[in-house]
């Protein structure tokens, strides 16, 4: 029988990116791999355009990714027969979520968002450079902030998103304020846009959709994923699939982890 095309989806920070320093050189085996066999690897992280396109150079990774937790798809140049780059949006803008939580603190919301904070203020926040920090808050779909209110307030807060469609999701870090979409949608998007692309070239062989993640804002991506793997991190626990899925979840945790998954799997289906 032939081996399936793999194609995989990663979050980036705590998975990928060591959850403190955000290297990734202990993935590197393992990357080193998925390139020599060209299987696709699309990251799919909370973090922005600029800040995914500069780790991208850094990986030499030319495949398509997804950025803000599924505010948008980015197809480079002729990576699924575009002839330029198309940038795919899904849900609102950030200009609507920032309107929204403007809205929201003038009603007595306490947070601090990334629009909030100045470059260094937000470097000092995250352990990033100053330049990198910059990149961080050049966003199309999400605003990161910090609660600053109770538990109680919280949910109220919650609530009042809700009521203008938008929603609160928890990363690793922070709290995201965005539209009714998650990483899940910009992964099905590329999936079926791989799907086609391979049913072209080499008819209809099994196609396996790999998700990574670490936390509860990677679990729609997981729960969408043929092979779910859940690495070993911070809020890693909270990460809760249906048995069905036989989730695999590493021991180790970051790019350590992800290295022994990846590995592990490639080995399996052959490649």
């Amino acid at each position: 029988m032939a081996r399936p095309h793999l194609i995989l989806f990663s979050d980036l920070d705590g998975t990928l990116l060591d959850h403190d320093d955000y290297r990734w050189h202990a993935a590197g085996p393992a990357l080193e791999r998925l390139k020599a066999a060209n299987i696709p690897l699309v990251l799919n992280s909370s973090k922005t355009m600029p800040e995914i396109r500069a780790l991208r150079e850094e990986l030499g990774n030319n495949d398509p990714f997804i950025v803000e937790n599924g505010a948008a798809v980015v197809i480079p140049p002729h990576a699924l027969g575009n002839e330029e780059e198309e940038v795919v949006n899904f849900g609102a803008t950030r200009e609507r979520v920032l309107e929204v939580l403007g809205t929201q603190r003038k009603k007595g919301a306490r947070f601090r968002g990334f629009a909030d904070m100045s470059t260094d203020e937000l470097a000092a926040q995250t352990g990033l450079d100053p330049a990198a920090a910059g990149r961080a808050k050049e966003r199309l779909g999400t605003e990161p902030l910090i609660w600053q209110g109770s538990e109680q307030e919280l949910a109220e807060f919650e609530a009042a998103l809700s009521a203008e469609d938008l929603r609160l999701v928890a990363g690793g870090r922070f709290l995201h304020a965005m539209g009714i979409f998650d990483k899940a949608d910009g992964a099905r998007f590329l999936l079926n846009k791989y799907k086609e692309q391979y049913r072209e070239q080499y008819g209809d062989g099994p196609v396996l959709a790999i998700a990574l993640g670490d936390s509860p804002n990677d679990q729609q991506m997981l729960e969408s994923a043929d092979i779910p793997v859940v690495i070993r991190g911070v809020k890693s626990e909270e990460v809760r699939l249906p048995s069905a899925k036989h989730a695999i979840r590493s021991l180790k945790p970051g790019p350590e982890g992800w290295n022994e998954c990846v590995l592990n799997l490639l080995f399996e289906y052959g490649y």
